[in-house]
């Protein structure tokens, strides 16, 4: 029965992804992590300085971790990190200053960091953005294919020696509902969403092909760490209010308000991965603490060509190896 509801909440969309679907599945869903369950172990989030991962920092924080709190904007970060020092006195805070979107940053970044960090037990993949009209990275990448996928590929691949050494990590790529309406592009421009939209660019669209891309990208990332005891998955968090959703979906935070997650519940499910490492099965695709479908209705899953296409490409573009 309980199988039969949960079903039936995520096919009906606005119950499962509303605060009302966490509610109801809170009676069935797997057991909370063991207090202290990271005590000893270091986390990385990324996006931290706002919504759901501020919220996933303090979750971390509240299991024991020592907590990387990662952001592009300096002073946001500054000022998360002293509230979560305020708050949680116990905990080791390390505030990492980075833009996402910059694949020479991300580099930079790493370099320092694997210097600093020799074992790294969770990262969860939670920086986001969405824009109106079509804005390029510093590489001149369309901005939300290089904050959600670029970055965060190359990030995963020049920590892997940090979460290798980890004896069990879990690498979280935080993606969204919104990719069931979208396919994987099959080209260049698809991925870089040029000319792909009647009208013009058009940044809803946009993001979901690259939360599309990010589902695709975990399980290729799942598959090739798997031998190493490094867990990838991807999630969605439902219907979550966040900053982000009251700035550029208005429409949307007006109308489903009353019913919208807090950041906690967002993140519930990206902390329970990372403190629990239950297993997972491909596409490794998380909601609400249970593996979920990567399309609805008859809707096939992309073409197997494609993903090998979308891979190579994401290899060749950010200089990284192709061993998929």
């Amino acid at each position: 029965m309980t199988r039969l509801l949960d079903r039936a909440l995520d096919r009906s969309v606005v119950l499962g992804y509303s605060k009302v679907g966490s509610a109801l599945r809170r009676r069935w869903w797997p057991a909370d992590p063991e207090p202290g369950a990271l005590a000893g172990k270091r986390v990385l989030v990324t996006g931290a300085t706002s919504g759901i991962g501020e919220a996933m920092a303090r979750s971390f924080a509240d299991l024991g971790a020592s907590v990387h709190v990662l952001g592009r904007n300096g002073d946001k970060l500054a000022e998360v990190a002293r509230q979560l020092r305020l708050d949680k006195p116990a905990t080791e805070v390390v505030e990492e200053v980075c833009d996402v979107g910059d694949l020479d940053a991300v580099r930079g970044w790493a370099a320092d960091f694997t210097g600093r960090v020799p074992a790294l037990h969770g990262l969860v993949h939670n920086a986001g953005t969405m824009t109106e009209k079509r804005e390029e990275s510093p590489q001149g990448h369309e901005l939300g294919l290089a904050v959600h996928v670029l970055g965060p590929h190359v990030m995963s691949e020049l920590l892997h020696n940090p979460l290798a050494a980890a004896g069990g990590a879990s690498v979280v790529w935080m993606s969204s509902g919104g990719m069931y309406s979208a396919r994987l592009p099959a080209d260049v421009d698809g991925y870089e969403s040029r000319g792909v939209d009647k009208g013009g660019y058009n940044g809803v669209r946009a993001y979901a092909r690259t939360k599309r891309m990010q589902v695709v990208i975990a399980d290729a990332w799942a598959r090739r760490l798997a031998a190493q005891d490094v867990r990838v998955e991807s999630m969605h968090p439902g219907w979550v209010g966040t900053p982000g959703v009251a700035t550029h979906l208005p429409t949307f935070n007006m109308i489903t308000k009353p019913v919208l997650r807090d950041s906690e519940d967002g993140a519930d499910t990206a902390v329970w991965l990372v403190a629990t490492r239950p297993s997972s099965e491909p596409p490794h695709f998380w909601h609400d603490r249970a593996q979920r479908p990567v399309t609805m209705g008859r809707r096939g899953g992309p073409d197997p060509v494609d993903v090998r296409r979308f891979l190579l490409w994401v290899s060749e573009t950010t200089s990284t190896p192709a061993t998929w």
